[in-house]
Parts: structure tokens; sequence; C-alpha cells
């Protein structure tokens, strides 16, 4: 072959090798790809294109967003006037009123004053939306104005939206919180003193914080002092006392343990105290403070054993003095003791040192009236039992003792409908707002015990609003010493 014939030979193989070469890349590639393909298809599911679309971002709002709403107004907040005004008895005492229908307010012109804090906290697309709460007296408008838009010729009036029922619905109540400054100057030159309501809440577990802690703070920022005792969870006393510490309002702040409830009545009274005291000490909340938060270390006790509880009682006073604790003896059950038992020497030994040392000892008694749908029954012979343990002192010339009514209210596990349980809380508030030796009650009870307590515990939580107004919108008066109210229970009859 010659030289020009082989150099063509070699092109030719050449680019046949080339092509077989790129061929065989060409199928290899082929199959690396379709095996890609179907591990894809075997080991993720198909998507649907649809819901791989991306949106578009959602338009900016042109506008400022309205102040989320808070459950009460803020402490400073003014409230405009309720539109309902509310009947008053004859001793221009608040009562609970009942259902009433609100009147609308009528639009007023625009005004170009600065927006108040008032309009912060109650918008002014819902003002005509106003409720009846507790009050005295004769009840009076918003004196802040409504700023409202000029419909075009053609606007109609259209129903509120489903959310601006909600907003509306959302709105709490006003409350007209009374002057009590200018309110006790005016019972003081009438020879009475101002008494707050002195109706608050027995606690234990589970309370909602969120809602008992607004209550307190709320008192305690418009200066109003409130009655609580707690069981076994120091925390609600332990802010209130903190509270009280700043703001210098007077509450009055109970705490029990349960681990003890009675001494050991099988020995001698002086020593069972000495060694029960001990015992309560061991488990005082040391965040408690003692000079502020009333210690109550007993809970219905056996009444046939009066004799040996005042022994056992004047001990513990004794011993709570020297200590520097504020003491409350007994916790005796409604209805419990009987008179003649406050009579015994011990027992009047015990009420004079209580009532030389009125700020550091007192008697604990317990009032319910054991049916829920009457207050009254058998009046005055469980709630209004402390009249006479009043009418024993008055005889013997013992100045009243300091009385702490540490469970207060209908039935262990139930009450009325809450109209009704308002109606009931206004009249005690009264009747104990007579006597100032009387330093508050507590509803039973707020506080789950082990879940025993239901439905109780969520009728007495549906109370606190109302708690709340009848606290900052209603007063009461006792007179200024040395006069005292009379021991005639029929002064203060109870709801029918």
């Amino acid at each position: 072959m010659s030289m020009d014939a082989h150099c063509r030979m070699n092109k030719i193989n050449y680019h046949y090798q080339r092509f077989i070469i790129q061929t065989n890349r060409f199928f290899a590639l082929l199959l690396f790809s379709g095996s890609i393909a179907l591990a894809g298809c075997v080991g993720e599911a198909i998507t649907d294109p649809a819901t791989m679309a991306t949106f578009p971002p959602a338009p900016e709002v042109v506008g400022t967003a309205a102040p989320p709403l808070a459950a009460y107004p803020p402490p400073n907040a003014g409230y405009p006037g309720p539109v309902v005004t509310i009947a008053t008895n004859a001793d221009n005492e608040a009562g609970y009123p009942g259902p009433a229908t609100a009147a609308p307010l009528e639009s007023t012109p625009q005004s170009s004053a600065a927006p108040t804090m008032s309009d912060a906290v109650n918008p002014t697309s819902t003002e005509a939306i106003y409720f009846p709460v507790i009050g005295e007296g004769e009840a009076e408008m918003p004196t802040h104005a409504t700023p409202t838009v000029a419909p075009s010729p053609t606007a109609t009036a259209t129903p509120p939206s489903p959310t601006e029922e909600a907003v509306i619905g959302a709105l709490p109540t006003p409350i007209n919180v009374i002057d009590f400054a200018a309110v006790g100057e005016d019972l003081t030159a009438q020879g009475q003193q101002l008494a707050y309501n002195k109706i608050g809440f027995h606690v234990t577990f589970l309370e909602d914080s969120d809602e008992l802690d607004p209550y307190m703070e709320r008192l305690d920022a418009e200066g109003v002092p409130f009655f609580l005792k707690s069981v076994d969870n120091a925390e609600p006393p332990f802010k209130a006392q903190e509270l009280m510490k700043v703001s210098g309002v007077p509450h009055i702040l109970v705490y029990r343990s349960t681990l003890y409830d009675v001494p050991d009545y099988e020995r001698d009274p002086v020593e069972a105290a000495d060694l029960y005291w001990e015992l309560e000490k061991a488990i005082w909340p040391p965040e408690l403070d003692p000079g502020i938060v009333w210690f109550e270390t007993m809970n219905e006790l056996d009444k046939n054993r009066s004799e040996w509880l005042a022994e056992f009682s004047l001990r513990t006073a004794e011993l709570a003095l020297r200590d520097g604790y504020k003491w409350a003896a007994f916790g005796w059950s409604s209805g419990e003791p009987e008179p003649e038992d406050w009579e015994t020497p011990t027992m009047l030994e015990l009420l004079r040192l209580i009532a030389e040392n009125p700020d550091r000892l007192a008697i604990a008694l317990h009032e319910y009236s054991y049916v829920a749908n009457d207050i009254g029954h058998e009046y005055p012979h469980k709630i209004g039992r402390f009249l006479d343990l009043f009418a024993v002192a008055d005889k013997y010339g013992i100045p009243r003792p300091t009385v702490l009514i540490t469970e207060w209210g209908w039935t262990y596990n139930n009450i009325p409908a809450e109209p009704l349980a308002m109606e009931d809380i206004t009249w005690a508030a009264r009747f104990y707002g007579a006597y100032p030796e009387v330093l508050g009650a507590a509803i039973w009870n707020l506080g789950r015990l082990d879940d025993t307590l239901l439905p109780l515990n969520t009728q007495v939580q549906d109370l606190i609003d109302n708690m709340l107004a009848l606290s900052l919108d209603s007063y009461f008066a006792a007179p200024l010493p040395p006069e005292q109210t009379p021991l005639d229970a029929a002064m203060f009859p109870p709801p029918q």
C-alpha cells in the first residue's frame, strides 16, 4: 500500500473511532439522565404545579392600627359615666341593678381637641355601647366628644360587621370611679367615716392570675383597699404585699396553711400552744412579711372545747406578740361558737388582750348561709354571727375586737346566679361596712382544690369584674368613734 493510501486509511479509522466514542458518550449520558428521573419518580410525590406558584406579597395597609384592647383600662384612665340611672335605697346605698337597656348616644360635632386617654380606652366607634354597673347616685353621660364623619349624600346606614360586633363585645364596662377623698370629707362632716367594700376573695391554687392580678393592681392604683385570704399559696398575698409596700394602701391580707388545721386537744392547752406555734412558724412562707400579712393557724375547731381553746389561744396570742406576727384566733365554723362561750373567764381575758392590740390580734370567723339562694337564712345566727361576739364585749366593757371573716358565702360548692350573688354581696358589704372592727370577708372560693369545687370556682371567677366595679363605684359608712353602730340586725335586712 502506498504512503498516501495508508494516510487516508488512518484518517478514516480515526474519524470512525471518534464517532464510536461520541456515540457511546451520548448513550451513557442518556442512560444516566433516565436513572435520575426514575429515582425522582420513585422517591418523591408528584407536586401539582399550581401549588408551587409564587404569590405576590400582600399590599401594605395605609393608616394607623388601633391599639390592642386591654382587660381593664389603665389605672390613670378616666371613665365616662354610665348612661343608666341606678336606683338607690332609702339610705342612699348602692343596689345591684338588674338587666337594663342602655340608651343610645347622640352624635356630636367633630371635635378638634387632642384625643384623651379615655378615647384610647373606649374607641369612638363603640361609644354607644354601655352596660349597667354597680353604682350610687345619678349616672352621668360621657363628657368627651365623639368625632363623627359626615356621610355622603348616597350613604346608607349599615349594621355593624361581625368584626365590629366582636370588638364592641370585648370592651370593658365603664366604671364611674368615686372620688373617695371628697366622699370621706363629706362623711366626716356628718359624723361618719368612709368604709370601702370589704368583701374580697378566698384563694387557694389554680386561680387565673390574668384576672386576679389586674383586679388587685387596679384597686391598689386607685387607692382602694381589698381583702384577700389565701390557703397554702403564698404567691397572691406576696404580690399584694409588694403592691402595698409601694403604695401604702392598707390591704387586708391573710395566710393559712392546711398542714396543721387543729391543735392536739389531748395535751395541756399551754403546752399544746407552745408546740403548735413552733410547727406553724416553721411553715410560714419566708417571703411573707409577718408584720403585714395576718397569720391564721386554726380552722373550724371543736366548739365543745371552747374553754380549752380559749386557754390555747391566749397562750398563742402571747407568743405571736412576742415574735412579731399578726395572728388571728379560732377560725370558727359558721354558726359557732355558742354566744355563752365568749363569756368564760379565759375567753374574756383573751378578748381583752385582743382589744389592747387591735392591729396585731384578731378573731377569725366563718360566715356562710349554707343555702345557695338565701343569704339571709337564719340571719343573724350564721351570716352576722359576729354580733354575738360584739354583744359580749359591750356587756363587759371590752372594746370590740378585730374580726376577720376568713370564709364567707353561700354553700361549699355552689352560689346563686350572678345578679343575685352580687345583690347579696352588696348587702353584705353595707352590713360589714357599718362595723369598723370587721376588716373584711373572703368569698369562698376562687381557686380549685383538686378539681373538687366545680362549678363553684367558675361561678366565683365570673364575679371578678363586678367585684372590681363594686369596690370602685360604691362606698359605705360607719360612725366616727367613740360612736358605734348598734348591734341591731334589723337595721340591715338581707335581700329577700
